[in-house]
């Protein structure tokens, strides 16, 4: 088993190997203190038939008291509305800030859960559970929680850590193709910005029976955020390159009405500012080519159908944008990153270029 420390505000393990699920249990026993009496279990009603009883029976072998929250699946459930009906669950089931909450299920359920503990009383403990590859790589490591509004993606939320992460990979396996992808392109993302050799692994289409290869990305993923978040946890400064696609991308599940997945946006936001930047001279010239190609092979889009405009309105809802700018990642050689602050003028014509 894998285990990486992430040192923020504070300090907690992620663990990451195959069969942790039936574990879980004795997993929370060992990481959080002191003990809580009551765990709430929040997942979508996608994943409870595969793992709720699993998790569920492991947590009361424990002796933990569990109490279940089921809500549907899908991005479109990622609002304010849900975030009530989860913290009014918290409060008529009398769970106090010594308790905890247990998110189970990919980056929505794991946001969510995320938020509602850090609002319920001012703050509870939770501890992440993901079962999608796009949340073991990214979403469950670092405190960003939240949901959406109808402005924007991810406008509500709050920093605030869980106590552990569990990435179990055998979840993978019951994962269709398109949410397996989305995680690629989150991992692919991170090997464009902080390293080359990690690149390397996705000139092969990677599949969920990868297991050792899996375990390898999943860890390094996690190892680079880490270190990113241990040094601007609230998104002050560095951390901002982690968000390498995801303004374009962002816009694109906006104007989609959330039907382009998440992975599917931020592969072609990737390509987008990729592209735009290459035309500027500001990227390595094989470097679009290289990510094309990468991102095809793991069966991932790299082209859209907006106008110009459309993609410049929507990315005006942003949380990088000020009054009059915004802060755009790109990557000018593999395994680097870049922040560039724009005026909005500048942003629509970075847009344009990209046609």
């Amino acid at each position: 088993m894998k285990k990486i420390l992430v040192k923020a505000s504070k300090t907690y393990p992620v663990l990451i190997d195959t069969n942790l699920l039936g574990n879980c249990g004795n997993f929370i026993k060992e990481a959080v203190s002191p003990l809580p009496a009551k765990v709430a279990l929040f997942c979508d009603d996608k994943v409870e038939p595969l793992y709720a009883d699993t998790v569920e029976n492991s947590l009361k072998a424990s002796g933990f008291e569990t109490y279940r929250f089921i809500f549907k699946n899908g991005e479109e459930q990622k609002h304010i509305g849900t975030i009530t009906q989860m913290i009014e669950f918290l409060a008529q089931n009398d769970f106090t800030r010594k308790d905890l909450a247990v998110a189970l299920g990919g980056g929505v359920t794991g946001d969510m859960t995320g938020f509602s503990a850090a609002i319920f009383k001012r703050g509870i403990r939770f501890v992440q559970i993901p079962t999608t590859l796009l949340a073991m790589v990214d979403s469950s490591v670092g405190g960003k929680t939240g949901c959406n509004l109808s402005v924007g993606k991810n406008l509500a939320g709050a920093f605030y850590q869980p106590e552990l992460v569990l990435c179990d990979i055998s979840c993978l396996e019951t994962l269709d193709d398109k949410n397996f992808s989305c995680g690629i392109a989150e991992a692919i993302k991170t090997a464009v910005i902080q390293d080359a050799e990690l690149f390397d692994l996705f000139k092969k289409k990677v599949t969920s029976k990868d297991t050792e290869t899996l375990k390898e990305i999943i860890g390094r993923c996690v190892e680079i955020k880490a270190g990113v978040v241990a040094q601007d946890e609230k998104e002050s400064g560095l951390r901002q390159i982690l968000n390498f696609g995801h303004t374009i991308g962002h816009a694109i599940e906006k104007l989609s009405s959330y039907k382009t997945a998440h992975g599917e946006a931020v592969a072609i936001g990737m390509a987008v500012i990729t592209k735009a930047f290459t035309k500027l001279g500001k990227v390595n010239s094989a470097l679009y080519g290289d990510l094309i190609s990468v991102l095809e092979t793991n069966s991932l889009p790299v082209k859209h159908n907006y106008t110009k405009q459309e993609l410049f309105s929507a990315a005006l809802s942003d949380k990088k944008r000020s009054a009059d700018s915004i802060t755009v990642v790109y990557s000018p050689e593999l395994g680097k990153a870049e922040l560039l602050p724009l005026k909005l003028n500048e942003f629509e014509s970075l847009i344009a270029s990209s046609f």
